[in-house]
C-alpha cells in the first residue's frame, strides 16, 4: 500500500479518502519488514496489544463500519463468535498473511462501498448509537480510529526494533 500525503487543496470527499488511505498506509508501513513473531510481540503485560493485533482490529473496524453499517450486510466478526471487537487484539495464533489478507480485503470492500455512495450526505442507521449518521461521519470516525491506533503502532514498532517516525 503506497503512502501518499493527502492533498493540500481539494474537495471534501477527495480529502477524506486521502486521509483515510494515508492512515491505512501508515499502519501497513509500521508493520513493514517484521517477522510474524515481531508483529505478535505484545506491548507490555497484561496487555496483548501488538502490531498484528492492530491490523486484525482494523480489519474488524473496516468490516463493521463499511460493510455492516453503510452497506447493510449481515456478517459475522472475523475473529469472534460473540461480536467482540477486542478478540481481534489477541494475535497470538495469527500470522501476517492471515491478518493482512483479511485487512486488505476489508479495505477493498470499504473503498468500493464508499465510492458507490451518492455523496457524503448519505445517512445510515447506527444501531449502537440508535441514530442516523452520515457517510462523512463514518469516514471521519475511521480516520480518528486509525490515527489513534497508529500512535500505538509508533510505540509498538519502536519497542520491536527501535524504528521511529511517522
Amino acid at each position: 500500500m503506497e503512502r501518499i500525503s493527502p492533498p493540500l487543496t481539494g474537495g471534501e470527499r477527495e480529502t477524506l479518502r486521502a486521509y483515510l488511505d494515508y492512515h491505512r498506509a501508515t499502519l501497513a508501513w509500521k508493520c513493514e519488514g517484521l517477522t510474524d513473531e515481531q508483529l505478535r510481540r505484545a506491548s507490555m503485560p497484561p496487555s496483548t496489544l501488538s502490531l498484528l493485533g492492530l491490523v486484525r482490529h482494523m480489519a474488524e473496524v473496516e468490516r463493521h463500519w463499511f460493510r455492516r453499517v453503510v452497506g447493510g450486510e449481515e456478517l459475522p466478526h472475523l475473529w469472534s463468535d460473540s461480536h467482540d471487537f477486542q478478540a481481534a487484539y489477541d494475535a497470538s495464533g495469527s500470522s501476517r498473511a492471515e491478518a493482512f489478507t483479511a485487512w486488505e480485503e476489508e479495505v477493498a470492500h470499504a473503498r468500493r462501498i464508499e465510492a458507490a455512495a451518492a455523496s457524503l450526505e448519505v445517512t445510515v442507521y447506527v444501531p449502537r448509537w440508535e441514530e442516523e449518521a452520515s457517510l462523512r461521519l463514518v469516514m471521519l470516525h475511521l480516520i480518528h480510529e486509525y490515527a489513534r491506533h497508529n500512535g500505538h503502532a509508533d510505540f509498538l514498532r519502536e519497542a520491536v526494533d527501535g524504528a521511529t517516525g511517522a
